[in-house]
């Protein structure tokens, strides 16, 4: 299908590189299995020759996973690509993934090659993984800052060797959404056998324009997606599946869908933050815990009126069970009300007004108001004029 985004997630991998949070071979499967239920395309298991426990986790999950693409990673070296078809043995459906940087950056300093060499040892890598597996990704490692003739040069070669997808990283973060979308526009007008090959783009967070990049790279032609759960990664982090998922789901007139099940994303962005010891920021998008509270009471009479106001997405839809109207000094009527109305209470115009103003001086004190405090506050007030109490069990 023309239009369907392939999610190929690097949890297991690029996300599994941030300090302290490394998972043993068990951890990784229980999270590959989440993966697989939330209907990703490809899981990137691991980088096999870095160490024996990555070696073995890619084997455990080539067994234990049965649908989506099972992927490894490599250099752009015989001795990676021959550990990680070893690892792969037992995927029912695999794929290599091999590069070598294409920024002039990379190659002068990190390779201190020449663009000749480089672009010949590319060449070789795919087509020596080819001899062994059918599908081949090949990374052009910091294509967002490399020189674009020679990236388009890079590129049509290694499709040339059997690459079937063709990875162009913004591996700094660097790129503008503009910029990087024009990169991918560029690679679609001047690779010659572009339409032989899949482009995936892979965008880092350093300048909090991973999703927007991710974005305007698949709104210039690429077709999949490279990221991770919670935006977990390197440095700043990589783009965020839960993100670009539900960009894409709640821009309809994009046309450009995935095989995502988003009610599974919440549950599966808590298993990450669990099994990784990693707390997700609450005010982060989708999965936060704020991403469906309300305190403002602009906000909350709004929301109470009609949910579109201030929501674009329904909670239900990621698997999170209803929105939050948190009652703090900045609410207003409409949501005490609310509240009140929710844990059985009535009360009229006026009582309202007044127990408004008892509200307010304790939502200064408390920060912010839980039911017990309601149920206090009211009962205190409940024989003035203008209460009915029609008293819950609390």
């Amino acid at each position: 299908m023309q239009n369907k985004i392939h999610i190929f997630d690097t949890t297991l991998r690029d996300g599994e590189q941030v300090p302290g949070c490394q998972l043993n071979t068990a951890e990784k499967i229980e999270v590959a299995k989440s993966l697989e239920e939330l209907g990703v395309d490809i899981i990137e298991a691991g980088f096999p020759i870095s160490s024996p426990g990555d070696f073995n986790s890619v084997i455990e999950i080539s067994k234990a996973v049965v649908h989506p693409v099972i992927c490894a990673l490599t250099r752009a070296k015989k001795e990676d690509i021959d550990c990680a078809v070893e690892a792969l043995k037992f995927a029912k459906r695999k794929r290599i993934h091999t590069g070598i940087g294409s920024s002039d950056i990379h190659i002068q300093h990190k390779f201190r090659s020449s663009r000749e060499e480089v672009l010949k040892q590319a060449i070789e890598a795919v087509r020596y993984a080819k001899k062994s597996v059918e599908d081949i990704e090949f990374y052009a490692e910091d294509a967002g800052r490399a020189h674009l003739p020679f990236l388009a040069q890079m590129i049509e070669g290694v499709i040339s060797a059997g690459a079937t997808v063709v990875n162009i990283p913004d591996t700094t973060g660097y790129c503008l959404p503009t910029d990087y979308g024009t990169k991918i526009k560029y690679l679609i007008d001047h690779v010659k056998n572009i339409d032989k090959a899949i482009i995936s783009v892979h965008c880092h967070n350093d300048l909090g324009l991973a999703t927007a990049n991710s974005i305007l790279g698949v709104v210039n032609g690429a077709r999949q997606i490279e990221c991770t759960i919670n935006g977990i990664g390197e440095r700043a982090g990589n783009t965020s599946l839960e993100e670009v998922v539900m960009v894409l789901h709640s821009h309809k007139d994009l046309n450009l869908i995935t095989g995502i099940n988003t009610k599974r994303i919440y549950s599966t962005s808590k298993l990450v933050s669990r099994l990784m010891r990693m707390s997700v920021q609450p005010n982060k998008a989708i999965v936060g815990k704020n991403a469906f509270a309300h305190s403002s009471g602009i906000h909350q009479d709004g929301f109470l009126k009609h949910r579109d106001t201030y929501e674009v997405i329904n909670p239900v839809d990621v698997g999170v069970d209803k929105s939050l109207i948190v009652l703090t000094a900045r609410s207003g009527r409409a949501a005490l009300r609310h509240r009140l109305e929710a844990l059985g209470y009535t009360i009229t115009k006026d009582g309202i007004t007044e127990l408004y103003k008892h509200f307010i001086l304790l939502a200064d004190t408390e920060k912010q108001i839980e039911d017990h405090h309601l149920q206090v506050l009211f009962e205190d007030f409940q024989q003035q004029d203008g209460v009915k109490n029609s008293k819950p069990s609390l």
